[in-house]
């Protein structure tokens, strides 16, 4: 059997993604190998959100406070462990191994009452309140002046994993963010293709019916949601350790805005789609602005102009988003 055209398109993506840091090195760029595991990072995010965007319906606004906090995770630890102080009678720490499943845990557990409360609705008061607990949990970290305040909190050195990678090599963290990235999306497709995913992609067609079938479906999506809190809490634990820096910022209703653009401009429900909307909008963001301040000096402040376009004819003439243009109309 031929290989179809998804297939040639994923393994192209693999490909250039794992040749990405000898290309860097051949260029002797580093900077773009930072770009890359900046890129790997959102992507993760984006996919968790896609989740339950994409399968779910779930139009969530405050998903960037799930990053935030597993961002949070890895940079109240970092100080404690830094100023030699206890947090509820626990030291602080740098290890990876307790900090990045403490903050999936906290990704989780957070989402778990965010979404008790908020799939109790539907719609546009759905999004309201998950956009009120995401501001919600910014103006607290905000206030937060043992850690930053608005300064947030600067780390010094990465995670550190005992008899494990060295992650301040920026290669290794590098290929550490495209191995979590490959895992979350083995996870989020068995997910969507298991017993569970048929469930909750039938709530999101037709929710009423799945419920005169006898399915708890708030349940399923209650546990959608959670999942998607879980893989966001690491996405923003490996945020901190890519930018070496966490802030309220990274719980703001606006960076829950770009996931979302992510989701849609590579293709909502597509899983893959996210990974390249999370390349196109930091590939525009980061190079747009440059090309614009050569026409006109202070014209790239203004780079979204170039974006709506492009979000505006993907939306109409291309269903799946980027993912449909490179793989075909009819991908998965």
């Amino acid at each position: 059997m031929p290989p179809t055209r998804p297939s040639i398109a994923l393994i192209v993506l693999l490909l250039a993604a794992l040749a990405l840091p000898a290309f860097a090195a051949w260029m002797d760029e580093p900077f773009y190998l930072r770009l890359g595991a900046r890129i790997l990072v959102f992507a993760l995010a984006a996919v968790s959100l896609d989740l339950i965007l994409g399968f779910g319906g779930m139009v969530s606004f405050g998903h960037a406070a799930f990053v935030g906090i597993g961002g949070y995770a890895v940079g109240i630890l970092f100080a404690h462990q830094a100023d030699g102080s206890t947090l509820f009678g626990w030291p602080g720490t740098t290890n990876g191994f307790i900090v990045w499943p403490l903050a999936m845990l906290a990704g989780a557990l957070a989402a778990l009452p965010i979404g008790a409360i908020s799939l109790r609705t539907t719609g546009v008061p759905f999004i309201m309140i998950t956009l009120a607990f995401a501001q919600m949990l910014f103006y607290l970290m905000t206030g937060l002046k043992t850690y930053g305040g608005d300064d947030g909190v600067a780390l010094w050195s990465r995670s550190t994993f005992p008899g494990g990678p060295d992650i301040a090599d920026h290669t290794i963290f590098y290929y550490t963010a495209l191995g979590l990235l490959i895992a979350a999306l083995l996870l989020c497709w068995r997910v969507v293709n298991s017993r569970f995913g048929r469930v909750l992609r039938g709530a999101k067609d037709n929710e009423r019916r799945m419920r005169a079938l006898g399915y708890p479906v708030t349940r399923y999506k209650l546990a959608a949601f959670v999942i998607a809190g879980a893989l966001a809490g690491l996405g923003g634990a490996l945020l901190a350790n890519a930018t070496m820096f966490v802030g309220p910022q990274y719980l703001h209703w606006s960076r829950s805005g770009d996931l979302i653009v992510m989701v849609v401009l590579g293709g909502i429900g597509t899983l893959i789609g996210p990974v390249l909307g999370a390349a196109a909008l930091l590939l525009l963001e980061e190079f747009v602005p440059e090309a614009m301040n050569l026409v006109h000096a202070g014209l790239g402040e203004h780079w979204k102009i170039v974006l709506g376009p492009i979000l505006l004819g993907l939306v109409l003439f291309a269903r799946k988003g980027l993912w449909g243009v490179v793989a075909g109309s009819r991908a998965p």
